[in-house]
């Protein structure tokens, strides 16, 4: 099948082409038909698929010709670099024609977004969060809606957004067209889709998630402490000229991170705690080269796009199988080649078999050659929290105790345009003396 067998409008037929679109994916072919019917879809669709293009389109198509000025369709998405990666999709597929979107999420200035809901943009894509922020002001009323999408919806059970979901649909239009995507469908999201969808066409519901074909996957056993130098082997071996590394927490992103740049690569980390500012800046630098490593948490796992990204090194062993998944489908997207190395530490055994059950194979070992497994490491690859905790504290009584030394050197500093004599006073003629000079001393 080619897209031109879609019957989708000319402009569209014309940015794909350009794009170098030549034929959908599955989930393109299965979802784009029923979705221009107007029918609504139920779709499991895995991490790399190709899912925004099955659900960007038909709303393209149905909106062309439509007048503008009135939100028409509303994506909702769990992270905010997901909904900017949707909204960079939107322009790229929307290139010749004059619909446009625009993006809502937390971390950035609420003017822009205000102003996309007063003008009508044709396409918000927006995080639960901020929507509902917005949703408190008259001017975020979204009478005119027609199309909703609910992506990634598994991930935003996974991070509590449910109930933000549930609110949110209370302000919409009861009749319009629902397109809902989940790489899982646990029982939560069964029983969201039966209220939100009315006779779904349902795509792949019963096919379990698994990586996509075009992955090459290998397990590095190693110590805890070793994890940091043989990633560092690897990339100055030149076994890996790019990688995007997942860890468990946000403190192990920054050290890994940290220890990369002190050994001469470039580096950055994204997680929930940097600003979207400085999220969106090490995304960018890592797309375009300037960094050879971008270290996340799962919190990006489905919100990174890169094309033709080579290597996902899962520095920690995910917990859940799912998570595993989605952290290695940001490699071989739309149907490229792409390999992911998982470090496994002798206590992380037991959920990467759980993984290897999933995904109803064992994955190969591999052994660095020359790399000394047993070397003293450089230090822990993190530190406790206890430990964290105790420094911190021990810094903060530091700051009150200098805080506190400074106010009494300004209590007992001689007052302005004087000097404190022995009885405490300032010199001159007495008290009154004192006040005059300080006095004297304002209106200079």
């Amino acid at each position: 099948m080619s897209f031109s067998s879609l019957q989708l409008h000319p402009s569209l037929q014309k940015a794909l082409k350009e794009l170098g679109y030549t034929r959908p994916t599955p989930i393109q072919a299965d979802s784009i038909p029923p979705a221009l019917e107007g029918r609504d879809v139920l779709a499991c669709a895995m991490t790399g698929s190709g899912k925004t293009a099955a659900f960007v389109l038909p709303i393209l198509h149905k909106l062309i010709d439509r007048p503008r000025g009135t939100t028409r369709a509303l994506v909702i998405t769990p992270t905010r670099e997901l909904a900017a990666q949707i909204v960079a999709a939107i322009d790229e597929m929307a290139v010749h024609t004059p619909l446009t979107g625009a993006a809502v999420f937390g971390g950035v200035g609420m003017g822009p977004q205000e102003h996309a809901f007063r003008s009508g943009v044709d396409i918000i894509v927006a995080t639960p969060g901020r929507l509902l922020d917005h949703f408190r002001s008259p001017y975020a009323k979204l009478a005119g809606l027609e199309y909703l999408v609910l992506d990634e919806a598994d991930r935003m059970l996974d991070m509590g957004f449910l109930p933000d979901i549930r609110r949110v649909i209370k302000h919409l239009p009861p009749k319009r067209q629902t397109l809902f995507f989940s790489a899982t469908m646990p029982p939560e999201i069964a029983s969201l889709t039966r209220e939100m969808l009315h006779n779904p066409v349902t795509l792949n519901v019963e096919r379990e998630s698994k990586p996509a074909v075009g992955i090459t996957q290998a397990v590095y056993p190693v110590t805890q402490d070793l994890k940091s130098a043989l990633l560092l082997a690897l990339l100055t071996r030149g076994d890996m000229k790019e990688a995007l590394v997942f860890t468990r927490t946000k403190h192990r992103a920054n050290r890994i991170a940290e220890y990369l740049v002190r050994h001469g690569i470039k580096a950055e980390r994204i997680h929930g705690n940097r600003s979207q500012s400085a999220r969106t800046s090490a995304l960018a630098g890592f797309k375009d080269g300037t960094y050879r490593v971008l270290v996340a948490t799962d919190i990006a796992a489905r919100g990174i796009d890169v094309e033709a990204l080579g290597h996902v090194v899962n520095l920690d062993v995910p917990a859940a199988p799912d998570d595993y998944i989605h952290r290695v489908g940001r490699t071989a997207r739309a149907e490229l080649k792409g390999d992911a190395f998982t470090f496994v530490a002798p206590d992380e055994e037991a959920d990467l078999r759980n993984i290897e059950r999933a995904i109803g194979r064992r994955l190969p070992r591999v052994t660095v050659p020359d790399f000394n497994y047993s070397a003293k490491p450089e230090g822990k690859l993190e530190i406790p929290l206890a430990e964290r905790l105790a420094k911190h504290r021990a810094n903060k009584s530091g700051d009150r105790m200098r805080a506190a030394e400074n106010a009494k050197r300004r209590a007992n500093a001689p007052p302005a345009g004087g000097r404190r004599g022995p009885g405490g006073s300032g010199s001159g003629s007495g008290s009154g003396a004192g006040r005059g000079g300080r006095g004297g001393g304002r209106s200079r």
